[in-house]
């Protein structure tokens, strides 16, 4: 497991099974019963690095370590179908939104097609700050952090940091205006 962005190769053994341990956390956490927040909340706690009060994440949840290295504040609510490819950090600040379909990407593979041939990657981390809002079906890339009191429209592509207190969206997102309060 890399967590430096340096080249490595995923399907180590080692790597599998402590992946499949995480998964297993993943697979009782999105067949819990809608009546069962508790259960939801201690499993959670199970599998995320840190996270804080009052967080709410809707079933089903995606991650490909089931959230093992994702650090979540205070109020943090995620809709339906979250995908976390979380082979490194995501930090998700408090009181933050995720609409559904929102995938945040740590992981990337290399342009050579000889590397990628033998299944190399890479991962960068991912980090959104504190209020903001990521709208339906956006799309985090490796490396990018979003800024404070931030949102990002629906369907946005998000390839590059974005500042704090703005609105952006787009493919690729761009800031379209400074938000004032």
């Amino acid at each position: 497991m890399q967590h430096t962005g340096d080249l490595y190769l995923p399907n180590n053994p080692e790597i599998l099974a402590r992946q499949l341990q995480c998964q297993e956390l993943l697979y009782d956490f999105n067949h819990t019963r809608p009546s069962d927040g508790e259960k939801r909340n201690n499993l959670l706690k199970k599998m995320f690095a840190e996270i804080g009060q009052n967080v709410y994440i809707e079933p089903p949840l995606h991650a490909n370590w089931g959230g093992h290295f994702c650090k979540l504040g205070d109020n943090v609510y995620a809709n339906y179908n979250l995908t976390l490819v979380d082979d490194t950090t995501i930090t998700i600040g408090s009181k933050t939104m995720i609409g559904p379909n929102v995938t945040l990407a740590t992981a990337g593979h290399p342009l050579s097609p000889k590397l990628r041939d033998l299944s190399y990657q890479f991962n960068l981390p991912v980090t959104i700050g504190e209020n903001c809002w990521l709208g339906a079906n956006v799309t985090v890339l490796p490396g990018v952090t979003i800024g404070d009191n931030t949102v990002i429209g629906a369907g946005s592509l998000v390839t590059k940091d974005i500042p704090s207190g703005v609105l952006a969206y787009g493919q690729p997102c761009r800031v379209i205006k400074k938000l004032l309060d």
